[in-house]
């Protein structure tokens, strides 16, 4: 089940392009692509006196395709790592010097409120938990990561892509440990109290049960404790729904009641949602059904009284 979980993630290990040449990209980044881009490096050894190569650190390794296809593919390499990465072979100091974190670039933001988004972050459970030890970039890759939820028609794409940045924590034991001595949870049997977790776990997001959602991002922050997680049915199962607040709040207004179904923008996920998706006319239907019911029972007990 767990397997089927990471296939589904679309997890990716490895470069899809062994060669970033085949990308366009700025001139400085190719410098940089030409050992983290791929799989081996090469060097001269000027104590061999020979060229040698060797393989890369796989956690050192960007994925050039990605990263051309992400939001920051207009930045070069040294507009958030030191210039001092030039040279080769790098200091080893250079891995102490913090990185730059979201609000040194997007600080002042109108477009996503990233004020409001580090104020959610910093009352999440991985920040309160975590402190110091976690950051933006244990979730969002700055190497990979682009908006897909307002840019993609295709729900189940979104809903891949999300829970992607999820697993890829709490699904990876070695990432896991980076922050925690506790062994990782199995996410399997966390969710053993979920009815068929196949459907919810491909059509709904971890951050639909696990955060709190507001009005003011795009995407809730606020990771709760796992006490707090949604686990009523209704909340996602009525005319009511969540999810019409969170994973379909992107959706047209104009999708979202169409042919008389209640939040019909759920149906474009190909999935139907038991107690989301009734349809106002079936409804008017049920009701003019029942009525005629009740009114031929009542004439054939009048004409039972009379005729006796």
């Amino acid at each position: 089940m767990l397997a089927c979980m990471l296939v589904l993630a679309g997890m990716h290990l490895f470069p899809k392009n062994g060669n970033p040449d085949t990308v366009e990209h700025s001139p400085a980044n190719s410098k940089c692509f030409k050992c983290h881009g791929r799989p081996t490096y090469t060097f001269y050894n000027k104590i061999l006196g020979r060229n040698v190569t060797k393989r890369q650190n796989p956690y050192l390794m960007v994925d050039s395709v990605l990263f051309y296809e992400s939001n920051h593919k207009s930045l070069e390499c040294p507009d958030c790592h030191s210039y001092k990465y030039n040279h080769f072979p790098h200091n080893s100091e250079l891995q102490l010097e913090p990185m730059p974190v979201c609000l040194d670039c997007h600080e002042g933001d109108d477009n996503y409120n990233f004020e409001t988004i580090n104020k959610e972050y910093q009352e999440s459970v991985h920040a309160i938990r975590h402190k110091d030890a976690f950051s933006c970039f244990m979730c969002h890759d700055p190497h990979t990561y682009k908006i897909n939820v307002r840019s993609d028609e295709n729900i189940d794409k979104t809903i891949v892509y999300d829970n992607n940045i999820c697993l890829s924590c709490h699904a990876n034991f070695n990432k896991y440990q980076l922050i925690s001595s506790k062994r990782n949870p199995n996410i399997i049997k966390q969710h053993d109290w979920l009815p068929n977790q196949i459907a919810h776990f491909a059509h709904v997001r971890c951050i639909e049960c696990h955060t709190q959602t507001t009005n003011k991002t795009l995407v809730a922050h606020k990771v709760l404790p796992k006490e707090k997680a949604v686990k009523k049915c209704v909340e996602c199962h009525s005319q009511n729904s969540i999810l019409m607040a969170s994973l379909y709040k992107f959706q047209a207004k104009e999708k979202r009641n169409k042919y008389g179904f209640f939040n019909a923008a759920i149906l474009n996920n190909d999935s139907y949602v038991i107690g989301a998706n009734r349809n106002l006319y079936l409804n008017y239907l049920s009701w003019v059904i029942f009525g005629l019911i009740l009114l031929f029972i009542v004439i054939h007990a009048v004409l039972r009284i009379l005729t006796k």
